[in-house]
């Protein structure tokens, strides 16, 4: 007989029981409570954002019963009374549930949640569809904290600019975030302000592959085939110590096409150009279906077509909260010694 739902949300607590415990004592309270895709219900995520549990669906929506059913079992068994529900499709961007006046102002509430000490902004619904701290990340921003003393650092597709804050918390140099949407480049502005940081890091609303190419010393073209491109800051050619590049499955404009299933290669050269001899590239692929050794031969292949060497690679995997069934997390990070 097929679990039920609620036997499959205590079952995923009760395997993180020894993971939440750690994270505790790390003062850490951002972490995903239920990953449906590996966890026996494909669609369903549930988090723990503070003192907020965010449940979200991205296929077929929840009924009124397994929501009411999600409340009481965190209710019981964390301790949690505030929780979210968006139900996502692929059609529309945004939640295409309604919420009342109450429910809403809670979903929008600002809260702070801690993550191994660093504090991040977050609400249970806003703006943009991608989470405003993504957890399956938290073990490259732990291996940062390693990293990234002393370093010159440059975050590629920052988004809320979780890796730039955690780097300057850990005491880089310098740090310059980028990313291409100015709403979220002002969360990422709250998430430093939030922190006691040796140094305040830079940020730039930019579209990435402007600001890669004219890092990378490539150059970024004001007119293309006689068309003039939009406005795109301009900079200098740079290499920085330690580069993180993050970027989404795919996206599409006038400056190029980003397409990490069938074409990572064109973000990777201006991002390894970027980097300097000996420095560090950390690289992230958000597609379930690539496979991880093959695509890190492709970056291999690729860093020897630009000029350069990957010396060294090493996996950065998901934590416990993020379980992969076949030993290949849906995420892949993989950080090079260039």
């Amino acid at each position: 007989m097929p679990a039920t739902l609620a036997e499959l949300l205590s079952n995923a607590l009760d395997a993180r029981s020894t993971l939440c415990a750690k994270l505790a004592e790390e003062n850490t309270d951002a972490y995903r409570l239920f990953d449906g895709d590996t966890e026996g219900r494909p669609g369903l995520s549930v988090d723990r954002l503070g003192e907020l549990v965010l449940v979200q669906t991205f296929d077929a929506p929840l009924d009124a019963e397994e929501e009411e059913g999600i409340a009481r079992l965190y209710r019981e068994r964390l301790q949690l009374d505030a929780v979210v529900y968006n139900a996502f499709s692929a059609r529309h961007p945004g939640a295409g549930n309604a919420l009342s006046g109450e429910q809403l102002a809670q979903a929008e509430l600002p809260r702070v949640v801690h993550e191994m000490g660093v504090k991040y902004m977050v609400q249970g619904r806003h703006e943009e569809r991608a989470p405003q701290l993504p957890l399956a990340m938290r073990a490259a921003r732990r291996r940062l904290m390693a990293l990234a003393p002393g370093k010159t650092v440059l975050s590629l597709f920052a988004h809320t600019c979780s890796v730039g804050v955690v780097a300057a918390r850990a005491g880089a140099e310098f740090v310059l975030n980028v990313d291409a949407s100015e709403a979220a480049i002002k969360v990422g502005r709250s998430n430093a302000k939030l922190n006691a940081l040796p140094h305040r890091p830079r940020f730039m609303v930019s579209d990435l592959f402007a600001a890669m190419r004219q890092f990378a010393g490539i150059g970024q073209p004001r007119f293309v085939r006689g068309k003039r491109m939009p406005k795109f800051p301009e900079v200098e050619a740079r290499q920085f110590d330690l580069v993180f590049l993050d970027p989404p499955r795919y996206a599409k404009n006038l400056f190029g096409v980003v397409d990490v299933v069938n074409d990572y290669p064109a973000l990777f050269k201006p991002a390894l150009l970027a980097t300097a001899e000996g420095g560090t590239l950390i690289c992230s692929n958000p597609a379930p279906e690539v496979d991880a050794e093959a695509w890190l031969a492709q970056l291999q292949r690729s860093a020897l077509k630009a000029g350069r060497e990957v010396r060294e690679a090493r996996w950065i995997v998901p934590e416990a909260d993020f379980p992969a069934a076949d030993g290949q997390p849906a995420l892949k990070i993989v950080e090079l010694s260039v």
